[in-house]
């Protein structure tokens, strides 16, 4: 299963805009917007405007006219620096570390060394500390995020099982995948009559126009209250379990190219399209075997100490030693510790994010770099991979993570909107001198 979070498309789009041509306009420091306690300047919503259309270079056409455009990012950005202070207000952090390896990653990805990345962001013109800054703030909405909505949704054994007894009607067996994008309009909680009307009007032009065969990423850019709408609300490939249950109804009568009528939810009204759908047969499953060591962080052991601590032990098996005693001796996490740090075979979409991330981009008998999820502080040893045909438990373990993605989702969703609505906001973009 392919993930692809807020901040991947955030920083992409940066990415790309500054490594092709760069914005290099004069800083205009006139306030835009007023967010709670900080303010939103208009060099910062010009360069995240300039970072989305280079994003769209080769597709001007899916972009609304420039007025519309700019206010769908102003709007982002209120909904950003939002989450950002309500992060250090949690005192959450992003330590030096964990940014450094991001910075790195982004390097990667673009096919260069940390330092070339750097040279070619000042060659730019831009400064590399600011740079480092607006990544380690999409990391902080991503640790928000998941301390605030992934944490609190849990997954009942009796949805699991409801999921697979569904299997007979083609829910779960992935017979077709679907390519979707959406548009949201989004409903406040206990909406008026009169409020509800404007916006039901409002999802009916939206979806008259989307009938007619207008383009449906332009109009979602424009219209759509999803944090997505930016991406033109493309929601990737997904298999039936994956959609929300609002587009189920619709969509095992539609065909690509066909436009879903207004469906609703508690987070909004919706209108879908069927952009492509493939076929999926193959009941094999990738599955890896592996073993680690946990430190958890406490009151005399902090992050830093942590990795310090990991690494020296990294090193001392490297040179010889065994993993196992060390697993037995040292790590945190008592299920697996007796037996060495050994972990069953499973599918790696079952472990937490960043250890997921960490075991894909492993190869065998490679002992990762210490890395840190919300359990604590990990090394990770990938012992062996296979193939494997396990349908019954892979169908389980598969529902268990396809319904929690969709209330993740879900959640964050009504969560950001809630957010943006109990807090104070002056627009200044058309009234400012």
């Amino acid at each position: 299963m392919h993930k692809i979070t807020y901040l991947n498309i955030i920083v992409s789009a940066l990415v790309y805009a500054i490594l092709s041509t760069g914005i290099n306009a004069k800083t205009l420091n006139r306030i835009v917007a007023v967010v709670e306690e900080d303010v939103i300047t208009e060099s910062e919503l010009q360069q995240r405007v300039g970072a989305l259309v280079k994003q769209y270079d080769k597709n001007r056409g899916a972009l609304p006219p420039q007025d519309v455009l700019i206010e769908q990012v102003l709007q982002r950005l209120i909904v950003e620096r939002l989450q950002i202070q309500l992060a250090e207000r949690r005192g959450i952090q992003i330590d030096d570390l964990s940014l450094d390896q991001a910075m790195r990653n982004l390097a990667k990805r673009n096919n260069l060394s940390l330092e070339d990345f750097r040279n070619e962001l000042v060659k730019q013109g831009h400064d590399y500390a600011a740079f480092r800054d607006q990544v380690r703030n999409e990391m902080l909405l991503d640790q928000l995020r998941r301390r605030t909505i992934d944490q609190g949704v849990e997954v009942t054994d009796s949805e699991i099982e409801d999921l697979v007894k569904k299997s007979d009607e083609d829910l779960l067996k992935k017979d077709y995948e679907y390519h979707l994008a959406h548009i949201l309009i989004a409903l406040p909680e206990n909406p008026q009559a009169e409020q509800l009307e404007k916006l039901k009007n409002r999802a009916l032009s939206v979806y008259e126009r989307a009938s007619a065969g207008n383009n449906f990423a332009q109009l979602a850019i424009a219209a759509s209250d999803a944090q997505d709408a930016l991406q033109g609300g493309d929601l990737g490939w997904r298999s039936k379990a994956q959609i929300p249950p609002v587009y189920l109804q619709q969509l095992q009568n539609m065909v690509p190219g066909d436009v879903s009528k207004i469906a609703q939810s508690q987070s909004g009204l919706h209108i879908f399209k069927v952009l492509d759908r493939r076929e999926v047969k193959d009941t094999m499953v990738n599955q890896v075997l592996c073993r680690h060591i946990l430190i958890r962080t406490n009151a005399l052991l902090d992050d830093a100490a942590a990795n310090i601590k990991l690494k020296d032990i990294k090193s001392r098996i490297e040179r010889g030693e065994d993993f196992g005693e060390f697993a037995r001796e040292f790590s945190d996490d008592p299920g697996s510790a007796a037996n060495g740090g050994n972990l069953n075979w499973s599918t790696t979409n079952n472990f937490v994010p960043k250890f997921q991330e960490i075991v894909d981009g492993m190869q065998v008998k490679q002992i990762s770099e210490p890395f840190q999820s919300r359990f604590g502080w990990h090394i990770v040893e990938l012992l062996d991979t296979r193939k494997h045909d396990n349908t019954g438990e892979a169908m389980r373990a598969e529902a268990r993570e396809q319904i929690r993605q969709r209330k993740i989702e879900e959640e964050t969703e009504h969560w950001l909107r809630q957010l943006r609505d109990e807090s104070y906001i002056e627009i200044r973009l058309h009234t400012s001198n």
